[in-house]
C-alpha cells in the first residue's frame, strides 16, 4: 500500500516476519492489554480488541459500525464478565502444541499457540500477495482462518461469519 512502511518487531516479535507500522501498534496495544488484564500471553482476543482500535481498513474488513460496537462490545466484556473463563489459562485452539511451541522453535514468548499461528498466517497472506509486510487485513483473516481461537469465537457471538473473512 503506497505511503505505509515495515516497522521494526520489538523484542520477542521477530519471529513474526516483517509487519507494517499500523500493524506494530495493534501489537503493541494487545501486548499491554494482555499485560493490564493480567494474562500470560497475549491471545487472539487481544489482537482482535488492539487491532478494532487501530486499523480502519480491518475495521471496514469487518462490516459497518454496528457490528463492530457488537464485537467491541464483548471484547470489553472480558475483563467484567465474558471470558473469565479464559483468565490464568492458555489459549490452545490446536493451532500450535501448547508444551513443545515455544521449546522446538515454532511458538513466541509470551503468545498463545493460536495468536502465534494467526501472526505467521498474516506474514503468509502478505507474502502471497507480494507485499513487504503484513498488514491489519492480513491479521484479521488469520485470526478468522482459524475456527478455535478466541478471537472467532468472540465474533461468532457478535454475529460475524468469520468464514466469509477468510
Amino acid at each position: 500500500m503506497p505511503g505505509r512502511s515495515a516497522a521494526r518487531p520489538a523484542e520477542g516479535d521477530d519471529c513474526f516476519g516483517a509487519f507494517d507500522a499500523r500493524l506494530a501498534t495493534v501489537i503493541a496495544g494487545a501486548r499491554r492489554r494482555a499485560q493490564r488484564d493480567g494474562d500470560r500471553q497475549i491471545d487472539t482476543a487481544h489482537l482482535l480488541h488492539s487491532l478494532l482500535e487501530w486499523d480502519p481498513e480491518a475495521r471496514a474488513a469487518l462490516g459497518g459500525e454496528r457490528q463492530i460496537a457488537r464485537v467491541l462490545g464483548y471484547l470489553v466484556q472480558r475483563s467484567i464478565g465474558y471470558g473469565l473463563r479464559w483468565q490464568g489459562s492458555v489459549e490452545d485452539s490446536g493451532a500450535l502444541p501448547v508444551v513443545n511451541a515455544a521449546a522446538d522453535g515454532r511458538g513466541c514468548p509470551g503468545w498463545s499457540p493460536a495468536a502465534t499461528a494467526a501472526m505467521r498466517a498474516a506474514g503468509e497472506r502478505a507474502r502471497l500477495r507480494k507485499a513487504g509486510y503484513a498488514d491489519g487485513v492480513d491479521l484479521l483473516v488469520g485470526l478468522a482462518a482459524d475456527p478455535e481461537c478466541r478471537a472467532v469465537e468472540v465474533l461468532g457471538r457478535a454475529g460475524v461469519d468469520a468464514a466469509q473473512l477468510t
